[in-house]
């Protein structure tokens, strides 16, 4: 099978003259390498369509599918999010009622807007000594089907942001008992089932359709995502529909190729690749085992995924931000993202020894320099701080009497001091970024507790998206007719 990167090269060496998109017209402009021009098309002859698939992009989708164990995969240029919204929408009809875990992706609110779906929710068990949210557990998915017959889909999240993975077979087999399908945000995961030191992907669990991100843990391009489906409980017709709304009707060559160079790269590498990558990622979690103060989460198999390096501060007086400054500015080492009390750097095939040894240097020199300075669990660190367990509780209460996501989404709002919000109803989605996952969905009322974790974040340097400061004070969005009911 000829590879898009390849066929494009030799299409950019010719001398065929483009009287056609983009702009740049194949020749060198600014800054940017001349080989991404000469490789950047549109849908000319030759190159088939993305959204009507009938040669060498439909040979590639059909590839990924036998990759990963699909009936059927997509290719995505609009990232995960395109194909969380397409698989939603197509899911469920409008109005209908879906079941997701707490901690999904903006992305699902966003269709379960658009869709004007009713949402109940999942949540997750909490590890409190990392406080962070483990899996949802199949039994938990069981019980809000026995007691809300009228759920129409089910979507979780596996690997989670931190990296722990669910029991997608038993979920499966769960929610397909009433017949219903299962979605999958598995964007964390488009290197599971390649190894057997990973767990097995959602595809080959059951799941009826399954989304990655194929920048997230492989060699791609950002903005690179597959969508794969399974069996009869989606409409495909009605799928396809959606993914060419939610994608764009131009969609770019060079991501394109780069989801087919990543997989070229899984299948010839294979197993060695992995492994080696696995090797590395163990050797250095048994010798953090060693820190005394700084605690990473350990892999457990099949249930911790490879490559989520989680260190907490929970023993330390420091907060995750601080820790996440520490590793940037002396040591160099930009992490995905720092918490409260954690932060979390990934590791994937493509990092080398070097970035192994650096982290494990920081980490042990860090960690050494604590062992002067009094180090306990309740220090000015977490005196006053509410642990995930209570976020969650706080999150649970807030959606109780929430009204609606499409109606409250589109009611008028103001803004008014955070201070001054308690009882209110969100106007505004609210998240900690990353990952994104919101801790107030729009129609949901503001807790006592929820505004007060909302400032020690801000206080603490965390990215919190959906406030406005103007001056000193710190303004939240509100549903304007809603204030004091």
């Amino acid at each position: 099978m000829k590879h898009l990167f390849d066929k494009l090269g030799e299409y950019g060496e010719g001398d065929i003259y483009p009287y056609h998109m983009p702009g740049h017209k194949r020749m060198h402009w600014g800054e940017l390498p001349e080989e991404m021009y000469r490789r950047d098309i549109t849908e000319i002859d030759g190159f088939d369509n993305l959204h009507q698939p009938e040669g060498i992009l439909r040979e590639l989708q059909e590839h990924a599918a036998l990759l990963y164990g699909a009936e059927e995969s997509f290719y995505l240029v609009n990232g995960s999010t395109s194909g969380i919204l397409s698989a939603i929408s197509a899911a469920l009809p409008k109005g209908g009622r879906i079941l997701m875990a707490r901690n999904c992706h903006k992305a699902a609110y966003h269709a379960a807007y658009l869709r004007e779906l009713s949402i109940s929710y999942l949540y997750p068990g909490v590890m409190e000594e990392y406080d962070i949210f483990d899996v949802v557990l199949p039994e938990q998915v069981r019980e809000v089907l026995e007691r809300e017959p009228d759920i129409g889909a089910v979507l979780v999240v596996s690997p989670t942001y931190e990296g722990r993975i669910s029991d997608i077979g038993e979920i499966a087999r769960v929610v397909h008992e009433k017949g219903l399908p299962l979605i999958v945000d598995e964007a964390h995961g488009a290197h599971l089932g390649f190894s057997g030191e990973f767990a097995v992907n959602s595809c080959k669990a059951g799941a009826d359709i399954v989304i990655h991100s194929v920048h997230k843990t492989l060699p791609a391009l950002t903005q690179t995502a597959l969508l794969h489906v399974n069996g009869c409980r989606i409409d495909r017709m009605l799928l396809r529909r959606f993914l060419h709304i939610y994608q764009s009707s131009s969609p770019s060559y060079l991501l394109m190729a780069s989801i087919d160079n990543a997989l070229e790269y899984v299948e010839k590498a294979g197993e060695s690749a992995f492994t080696v990558f696995a090797e590395h990622y163990r050797k250095l979690s048994e010798d953090l085992a060693s820190c005394k103060h700084l605690r990473c989460l350990s892999l457990e198999q099949k249930k911790q995924d490879i490559g989520k390096l989680l260190v907490s501060t929970k023993m330390t007086g420091m907060t995750g931000k601080q820790l996440y400054d520490i590793l940037l500015e002396k040591y160099h080492l930009q992490l995905e993202m720092a918490a409260e009390t954690y932060v979390l750097a990934m590791f994937t095939v493509n990092d080398r020894g070097e970035g192994y040894e650096r982290m494990r240097r920081a980490l042990l020199e860090i960690d050494a320099a604590l062992d002067g300075e009094e180090s306990h669990t309740i220090s000015m660190l977490t005196e006053g701080a509410c642990t995930v367990r209570d976020a969650a509780y706080s999150a649970r209460k807030a959606s109780e009497d929430a009204l609606p996501l499409a109606k409250a989404w589109d009611m008028g709002k103001c803004y008014v001091e955070l201070q001054e919000s308690v009882d209110c109803r969100g106007g505004e989605f609210v998240n900690l970024y990353p990952p994104g996952i919101p801790l107030l969905v729009p129609g949901e009322r503001i807790t006592l507790q929820m505004a007060a974790d909302l400032r020690r974040y801000l206080e603490r340097g965390l990215n919190v998206q959906g406030l406005k400061s103007v001056g000193d004070k710190t303004l939240i969005c509100v549903l304007e007719d809603m204030i004091d009911s």
